[in-house]
């Protein structure tokens, strides 16, 4: 018999977004029931950001956040912007977008441990290990979630340890899913959320942390790159933050709307860390974190419909991040905080207006066009984004528009190949070894959750126009064309999976389809 569990709020998903809005609808409304389900083993296990965060949103929120403790320990001390050639490094003046002056290095994976915390203290009910599955939608409006089942084998079986789904129902329901969240996609196809904007347009971002030379660390010191190992029509760059502890944190975002399929992110940074002005950082160091994530970078024009009879979009589900400032949690938080006080005033239509007015709609607004503006190479991205910061100040007559990631990549023979270095083992490594680092696990006896809608695609189509990009685009290495005597057929390594959602963004013949496996299954990351 199917366990059915009630409240007044379900928040699906222990990000910023969801423990935002559940500490505040209990500040708003004590005795209101509130339950979040998070699908990581505990808060914290999926969630992976650079990342420098600005105190805004959580000085709204907890404004003694000092006092109680938040893992807030290292303001930025220092600012660098640079370009790379492949042999040197120039100094850029730092964007002002980009300047970090009261902002702080952390990791929001402990930081959203610390939120939990706050939000149990208020009476919040957490339940992690309890992927949302389904959507229950009654005359049409959403009534809550389905968790998945638990205990049941590749072959569809029930085992020994077979628990049935569980509904817990709500009176609302909001979807914190982060980037790609299964649930929110499949929401704004059902209630046709994307109909009046743009396509979303994601990146890569994938993270190291180092245990470096105390004489080569300087607490507080944030660094971006553009340029090398870019091509100059490729989206991305570099982050290296100088957390505490000696640590450092390091990482690559590509742009997903890249055109050659020969690319392959996770070599892309491993190649960047072979630069002779970054690779002494890391020479004599201790590698202890590898992880991935997709982040959105569409911002203002993608952002759907927030609200849907019966619930809302809160975080990077929809899509807040400010991509010149490189960073998103602030107002990830901010939305969680504005629906949640939609709920409590039972005006929840009001939600998206409340935010499109607020300092992150002002915030989106103002840098619109710089993200876009990069689709015509690294050059004119960079002169527009100066145009626009100091002679338009955000406020051009126009919009630009995006485009889907998966319709850009182009065929094979179309496209010139890249020769990737080999991992030397000292600053640069391969796939298996890093995803070992990610504490990855899944119950290998367990259905798939990465299916496909045909699966004669990947060798009929996708290897012959594209060379199987699939391999390369995912940074654990989940996919892989294996030969049987004169046949070829895509293996899935699920059990790689780091939940970074890459295949279900850049898949060119969207046949990847990205579900959720077994409670407590993925990456289980410490601190990143």
């Amino acid at each position: 018999m199917t366990e059915i569990m009630e409240c007044d709020v379900l928040i699906v998903g222990g990000g910023p977004s969801g423990l935002s809005a559940a500490i505040r609808l209990k500040q708003l409304s004590p005795d209101m029931n509130v339950i979040l389900l998070e699908k990581g083993s505990e808060i914290g296990a999926h969630i992976l950001s650079g990342a420098v965060m600005d105190p805004k949103a959580l000085d709204e929120l907890i404004p003694d956040w000092k006092e109680k403790g938040a893992p807030l320990n290292v303001p930025v001390t220092q600012d660098r912007f640079c370009f790379l050639s492949r042999d040197s490094r120039v100094r850029m003046p730092t964007p002002p977008q980009m300047k970090n002056h009261g902002n702080y290095i952390i990791s929001l994976a402990n930081l959203c441990r610390w939120l939990a915390g706050q939000a149990e203290g208020l009476g919040v009910q957490i339940f992690p290990g309890f992927p949302a599955a389904e959507v229950i939608i009654e005359e049409g409006a959403v009534r809550g979630v389905r968790t998945g089942a638990f205990g049941v084998a590749k072959d569809g079986t029930h085992k020994d340890t077979y628990q049935e789904p569980m509904e817990l129902r709500a009176k609302v329901t909001l979807l914190g899913e982060g980037c790609r969240g299964s649930l929110t996609e499949k929401l704004m196809k059902e209630f046709g959320l994307r109909r009046d904007g743009a396509p979303q347009t994601y990146g890569i971002g994938i993270k190291e942390i180092w245990q470096v030379d105390p004489a080569k660390h300087q607490p507080g010191r944030v660094e971006h790159t553009i340029g090398w190992p870019m091509d100059s029509k490729t989206y991305g760059g570099s982050f290296l933050y100088h957390i505490e502890d000696n640590q450092v944190a390091v990482g690559f975002v590509v742009g997903l709307d890249y055109e050659n399929p020969h690319l392959d992110p996770f070599k892309e940074f491993q190649r960047y860390k072979t630069h002779p002005t970054v690779r002494p950082l890391f020479e004599g160091g201790k590698r202890l974190a590898y992880g991935a994530r997709a982040l959105n970078e569409g911002g203002w024009q993608a952002i759907p419909k927030l609200s849907f009879p019966g619930g809302a979009l809160i975080g990077c589900g929809a899509g807040f991040l400010n991509v010149p400032r490189i960073k998103g949690s602030h107002t990830a938080m901010k939305s969680g905080m504005l629906a949640a006080e939609a709920v409590v005033a039972d005006a929840l239509d009001s939600y998206e207006s409340n935010l499109r007015n607020s300092w992150v709609g002002k915030e989106l607004y103002g840098v619109r066009n710089v993200r876009p503006a990069f689709r015509y190479g690294l050059l004119a991205g960079l002169v527009y984004a100066a145009l626009d910061t100091y002679i338009f100040r955000g406020k051009a007559p126009w919009t630009f528009k995006h485009h889907a990631d998966h319709a850009c990549l182009k065929p094979a023979d179309q496209c010139a190949k890249i020769a990737y270095p080999a991992p030397d083992g000292v600053v640069t490594f391969d796939r298996l070894s890093s995803v070992y680092l990610s504490n990855t696990n899944h119950e290998e006896d367990q259905p798939c959750h990465l299916t496909l809608k045909d699966a004669s695609v990947p060798v009929a189509h996708n290897l012959p126009v594209y060379d199987a990009p699939e391999q390369r685009y995912c940074p654990a290495g989940v996919y892989e064309i294996v030969e049987e005597g004169d046949a070829k057929r895509l293996q899935i390594n699920a059990q790689n999976c780091v939940h970074c959602k890459t295949c279900d963004i850049k898949d060119p013949t969207q046949n990847i389809v990205w579900t959720t496996p077994e409670g407590g299954g993925g990456p289980n990351y410490p601190n990143m």
